[in-house]
């Protein structure tokens, strides 16, 4: 399998491909990959004839430094893994930081139509500036036909379709269903981090969503809320940050419900200092 960490040299790679009418997937990665990641790269491969996986942890997304350094970065082991999937049809990108940046490393500033002031956008800081920055330039880099994202992180996922929208860049962007642990729990390469006590108690994140999807047929979503917010209140270990139900276009949230409109409940919860988020169709 070759992994390229410079841009000049997986770039010429591609070209090569695309000079044989080849199609290429793309599926961008923070590294430390699971399950969730290959369901993603197993779904590229189907649809394209080569896939490139980007293992890059990108500093400009981080608002809390201490996440960053104590992200886990397992490239062997994540090279490993793909190889279980195929061994000749994968390229990695694993760049430096400089290859990206070159030396700024600084986002870009960005305007998702509103999209990036809600939830995630109201906790993290500049956290979509450089979301949309690294992913812009792994488009430009790699310039994929399709590229693949989790729908665990859908707010990332609308912002990037919306990205691709502004900026005319020619890629289909393609969501993919959220991989969950056997106990429910969403896969997370932050997952990996959890203490025992706290990987046991996490299941109840996905449990609260599935019952909250059950009173949504009958319940406002102000009642669903409060019935959300009492349940972790009464939790010893899981400390809810937010849960919000919204539309699936805009991500504001709901005031009244609508029969025209799709809507999702969207959590994010501490484990100790692991932050998890999650999220559910509602209809």
């Amino acid at each position: 399998m070759k992994v390229f960490s410079q841009k000049v040299l997986i770039a010429a790679a591609i070209d090569k491909l695309k000079a044989k009418q080849l199609t290429v997937g793309l599926v961008p990665t923070m590294g430390a990959l699971h399950h969730g990641h290959l369901a993603l790269v197993k779904k590229a491969l189907n649809e394209n004839d080569t896939v490139v996986v980007s293992i890059f942890v990108n500093p400009t997304q981080f608002d809390n430094n201490d996440d960053l350094v104590k992200y886990p970065r397992t490239l062997e082991g994540d090279v490993a893994l793909l190889k279980t999937v195929s061994e000749n049809k994968i390229l990695v990108y694993a760049p430096t930081v400089d290859d990206i940046y070159e030396g700024h490393t600084i986002s870009n500033k960005f305007d998702f139509d509103g999209l990036e002031f809600e939830m995630e956008g109201k906790f993290r800081t500049g956290h979509f500036d450089g979301v949309g920055t690294v992913v812009k330039r792994f488009f430009e880099i790699v310039k994929p036909h399709r590229a693949y994202f989790g729908e665990k992180d859908f707010q990332q996922l609308a912002i990037i379709k919306k990205l691709v929208e502004k900026h005319h860049i020619p890629v289909k962007i393609i969501g993919c269903p959220i991989h969950r642990e056997a106990n429910g729990l969403a896969m997370s390469s932050r997952n990996t981090r959890l203490k025992p006590e706290y990987k046991k108690a996490a299941p109840f994140i996905y449990k609260t969503l599935k019952t909250a999807k059950e009173k949504f047929g009958t319940k406002s979503a102000n009642k669903i809320t409060e019935w959300v917010e009492k349940e972790f209140a009464k939790h010893d270990l899981l400390k809810l940050e937010y849960f919000i139900i919204a539309d699936t276009k805009t991500l504001k949230p709901v005031k009244r419900k609508s029969n025209q409109k799709a809507y999702r409940a969207f959590i994010a919860v501490y484990a100790d200092d692991i932050r998890l988020i999650d999220n559910i169709a509602l209809n």
